[in-house]
């Protein structure tokens, strides 16, 4: 068993080193080759790396959103029973109120914190001569910070009393802290919005780009007691909604079916009514992203397979080519008493070594993009393990698939003839 071991180790040794000095005196015809393994792993593998990054990065936003939340809106996230999204039909619903918010927290008993948010968009924040435009401001109810995670870099959230009272103090996210106050404490400034001065008591730690649109680094947070004397929170523009986290206890179907017995109840709905109102949670987004995601993938299997299919051809037209130029030398290793499974196996390594080669090649020029692509982008792509092997195991299938039949033509030859062909 030792031995037969030790035989077939030595035989691949001396497959790799042929295989090794046929690509090295061939350089151009090797060249060649690699190209079409190249180009086929760096489209299949580019997209995958792609895709890996976008889904790590829309779920690691979405649950930014929380696992645990369910959003009481007016429109819903995804149509609600079909394929169709009837907007006429949610056009015509009423927004949430502040008071059904209380009327909600007095006859639902499954949920930890409840908050009221509003939004004024594309606003401008001033400091004495400084401004930054097309910001956020969140106006928000006390336990907001209980359901939004977020953490705070300088200073503190509203405090229960503050939140009560309304006073006209502001958090302020980290790219409008730099923009405005250029590395300078921000804590205690006075800050500009529609004309009404805001108190800083906090900053936020940085986020990052949100792809969700969820990111707090440009957007303002004021007490929603404070915003209700300076604009009109049932406004279409400001698309007021409720936060609603579940206790721990509780089950987001459970929390669910709460709410929407609840809600039914405070609109005073007859029971063949339709809800006029939507519960969306981060799973409406999720499913829908593993559809995008797989038909991006069942994408970059078909234009990369096209390449590979055309580079496969290429390995076996230049396996029959080297196959033909070694004939001679074939009958004289066959006459020294060389076995079929030998010169079947050095063809096929030196096959399946073109191949990886190639794949190797791709590889690098997916790793090499991606990290050009994070250095100029606020986004970072990742060559993963998963997707390294899956380029060589590709590479190699190739390889055996485009290399099997010449070299069984090879290992085939009658020793005489094949002296005699040259």
């Amino acid at each position: 068993m030792k031995s037969e071991i030790s035989l077939f180790l030595r035989l691949l040794r001396e497959s790799f080193l042929f295989a090794f000095e046929a690509l090295r005196v061939n350089k151009l015809r090797t060249f060649l080759s690699l190209l079409g393994i190249t180009i086929g792993i760096f489209a299949i593998i580019s997209v995958f790396t792609v895709t890996d990054a976008l889904e790590k990065k829309i779920r690691s936003d979405v649950e930014s959103l929380g696992d645990n939340v369910i959003y009481v809106q007016k429109w819903p996230w995804v149509p609600e029973g079909g394929d169709e999204y009837p907007w006429w039909k949610y056009m015509n619903r009423p927004l949430p109120g502040y008071k059904e918010m209380a009327e909600l927290q007095k006859k639902s008993d499954r949920e930890e914190a409840v908050a009221f948010v509003a939004s004024i968009s594309d606003q401008t924040i001033k400091y004495l001569s400084n401004a930054v435009e097309n910001t956020e401001i969140l106006c928000v109810s006390h336990q907001y910070d209980q359901i939004k995670s977020f953490e705070v870099e300088e200073g503190r959230y509203f405090s229960e009393h503050e939140s009560v009272s309304g006073p006209p103090i502001a958090m302020i996210g980290y790219d409008i802290a730099g923009a405005l106050f250029k590395g300078q404490s921000a804590l205690g400034k006075e800050i500009s919005v529609r004309g009404a001065k805001f108190t800083i008591i906090g900053v936020l730690q940085k986020e990052g780009s949100s792809l969700v649109g969820n990111s707090s680094d440009s957007q303002v947070i004021i007490p929603l007691n404070y915003a209700r004397n300076l604009v009109n929170l049932r406004s279409e523009s400001m698309e007021p909604y409720f936060m609603v986290k579940a206790k721990p206890t509780v089950s987001l179907p459970e929390l669910r079916d709460d709410l929407r017995g609840a809600m039914r109840s405070i609109r005073k709905l007859k029971p063949k009514e339709d809800d006029d109102f939507a519960l969306n949670e981060t799973s409406l987004l999720t499913n829908g992203m593993k559809e995008v995601f797989s038909t991006l993938g069942i994408a970059a299997w078909i234009i990369g397979g096209f390449s590979i299919m055309v580079g496969g051809f290429g390995i076996a037209n230049i396996m029959f080519v080297s196959v033909k130029e070694r004939t001679s030398i074939i009958g004289i290793q066959k006459s020294l008493g060389s076995k079929n499974y030998f010169i079947l196996l050095q063809f096929l390594v030196e096959s399946v070594v073109l191949c990886i080669i190639g794949g190797i090649v791709g590889l690098l020029l997916v790793f090499l993009l991606a990290q050009a692509i994070s250095m100029f982008m606020d986004f970072t792509f990742i060559l993963t393990l998963n997707n390294i092997i899956m380029g060589i195991v590709i590479s190699a299938t190739v390889g055996i698939l485009s290399g099997y039949i010449p070299a069984h033509q090879a290992s085939r030859m009658n020793p005489v003839d094949a002296i005699r062909a040259n």
